[in-house]
């Protein structure tokens, strides 16, 4: 089967396609061929080594496909079923053995791209605004990257909340898809000097009560100083590069403030946190209340030019790689 591997940690060069063994069911696992593998930007992590995985490996975590084979001892499954994860490596691939545990089926009235593009990025932004920092109506929230995959998605889950969105976007362009989404004020990177200060202007000098953060190293500073006292600032990726180490005396300084560092997989660690999340995102999906933007479609060969397009910040809403 046809199948993306790195042989050394690097930057996009080092992807390559290759012939490889076919992978089989194991005890727990679904033996699924993949429609659509999702392009994310803790793939870049791996495939760079900040993630360090012993060489060589795949790429990708994210897909959706059809059941072909069902390994012992799973139940719940069986072959022809639709199923999306989120959780399995080597997804750049034809075909991937998925952790049953890590599955879900696929409602009928979602196409293949809608689900893929909903799934970890909709379920991330879903215990976000759920559980790390519960979003609550008339509350003035910070969403970094606004039109990126993962910011699309919070913002309109923040506004659907009853929450007043301020997004920051890199150019114009994005500026129109973060207000398509739902954000009422949106701050350009490339235009302002003191981000903090912008933010604390819309909110009369109080700042914000959470601050969502997913670029990292580039906006942190300016995020601590846009909340407000006992703030939240919830960073959920490095896009940027990662945050130097933070001195605690920071948060005192800056009013009690609060530091998480979530992950969505500890958030999707049962089955019941798993459903419960991704019921809320494809129950969105279905009755219109969640807008999935895909951004660009590639082939399995092309998941160089995807990287270098993600790293680039050349892209919005979700990337797909055709297999």
């Amino acid at each position: 089967m046809r199948a993306v591997r790195v042989k050394r940690p690097g930057g996009p060069e080092v992807i390559e396609l290759v012939e490889t063994d076919e992978p089989t069911a194991g005890g727990g696992e679904l033996l699924v061929s993949v429609a659509l593998a999702g392009v994310n930007y803790v793939d870049t992590y791996y495939r760079a080594g900040v993630y360090p995985k012993a060489a060589p490996f795949g790429l990708g975590a994210e897909g959706i496909g059809t059941v072909i084979e069902v390994g012992q001892d799973v139940t719940g499954f069986e072959a022809g079923d639709r199923v999306a994860w989120c959780d399995a490596p080597n997804s750049y691939a034809e075909l991937v053995a998925v952790p049953a545990r890590r599955a879900v089926r696929v409602p009928a009235g979602i196409p293949d791209e809608l689900a893929v593009g909903a799934l970890l990025q909709g379920m991330t932004a879903h215990f976000l605004v759920d559980s790390t920092y519960p979003v609550a109506p008339g509350e003035s929230v910070l969403v970094h990257a606004a039109a990126g995959g993962v910011g699309l998605l919070l913002t309109q889950m923040a506004d659907k909340r009853g929450a007043r969105v301020i997004g920051t976007v890199s150019t114009e362009e994005k500026a129109e898809l973060a207000r398509g989404a739902g954000a009422a004020e949106v701050i350009r990177y490339d235009r302002t000097k003191d981000l903090a200060a912008e933010v604390r202007a819309l909110t009369e000098g109080q700042g914000v009560p959470v601050v969502y953060d997913g670029v990292g190293r580039t906006t942190f500073d300016a995020s601590l100083a846009s909340l407000k006292k006992r703030g939240t600032m919830v960073l959920f990726g490095a896009a940027s590069g990662p945050v130097p180490p933070v001195d605690p005396q920071r948060l005192n300084a800056g009013g009690s403030l609060y530091l998480t560092r979530p992950s969505l997989y500890h958030h999707i660690d049962t089955r019941a946190e798993l459903d419960h999340h991704a019921s809320a995102v494809f129950g969105a999906v279905l009755d219109g209340t969640l807008d999935i933007r895909v951004g660009h479609e590639y082939s399995l060969a092309e998941a160089r030019q995807a990287h270098e397009d993600l790293q680039g910040r050349r892209t919005t809403g979700k990337l797909l790689l055709r297999v």
